[in-house]
């Protein structure tokens, strides 16, 4: 039925209700009852019509809510494969660019071991005799200290940096104890010098120090 008749015959069946509720006679024209009962019929038909649609609404939203769970598993998968995608292609990465870093770093000691032993040198007797200039050294240490910074970039670049373990306490995740000395003024078990620099990538170990290790005062012991 057309909703401007179910419209208007429901607002003849209110104006039956307005008239009774007045005291005032019903007409008794059949058309009149008649047109009330077509009024309760429909106002049945509706009622009925109402609870199928409700029905056929709760049963579309059970339908969305099972499509939407559905939904969110799917994505959960997908983003727990997306971060093992991740995962698997990081670790890939590192373990090709593992070998190189420690490359750089060889060659990073080998510079310093250049620079260390240059400024130690003290001349020949016979460059101190005749006074020879030595700006050539220089600009060769300076260019040995150039090449090391940049070196130094490169790694830092990479997240790669130099432990720094004089003064703290020995710790064998970060190094490895090849010596160790007497120091009294240093507590035992004190990393007293690096020999060989030890190196962090993103935080996890790249290559472990080499550090000699305080044994505390080796006298106390004698004097007691």
């Amino acid at each position: 039925m057309d909703d401007s008749i179910k419209q208007a015959l429901i607002d003849r069946f209110r104006g039956y209700l307005d008239m009774v509720e007045d005291g005032e006679e019903p007409p008794d024209d059949p058309g009149e009852t008649a047109d009330l009962f077509s009024v309760l019929v429909e106002m049945a038909a509706l009622r009925s019509e109402v609870r199928t649609e409700s029905r056929l609404v709760k049963e579309a939203l059970e339908q969305f809510r099972g499509v939407f769970d559905s939904l969110q598993a799917s994505q959960a998968t997908l983003q727990r494969e997306l971060d093992r995608a991740r995962t698997e292609t990081r670790d890939q990465a590192q373990s090709a660019l593992r070998p190189l870093l420690l490359d750089v770093i060889d060659l990073r000691d080998r510079l310093v071991a250049a620079l260390t032993l240059s400024a130690a040198a003290r001349p020949r007797w016979r460059d101190r005799l005749w006074r020879r200039d030595r700006s050539g050294v220089a600009a060769w240490q300076e260019g040995l200290r150039m090449t090391l910074r940049r070196l130094d970039q490169v790694l830092l670049d990479r997240r790669v940096v130099a432990t720094q373990l004089a003064g703290l306490p020995f710790d064998p995740r970060l190094a490895r104890a090849v010596a160790t000395a007497a120091e009294s003024s240093v507590a035992e078990g004190t990393v007293i010098k690096e020999i060989r620099a030890g190196f962090l990538w993103d935080d996890h170990v790249l290559r472990t120090a080499e550090v000699i290790v305080s044994k505390g005062d080796a006298g106390k012991g004698d004097r007691s």
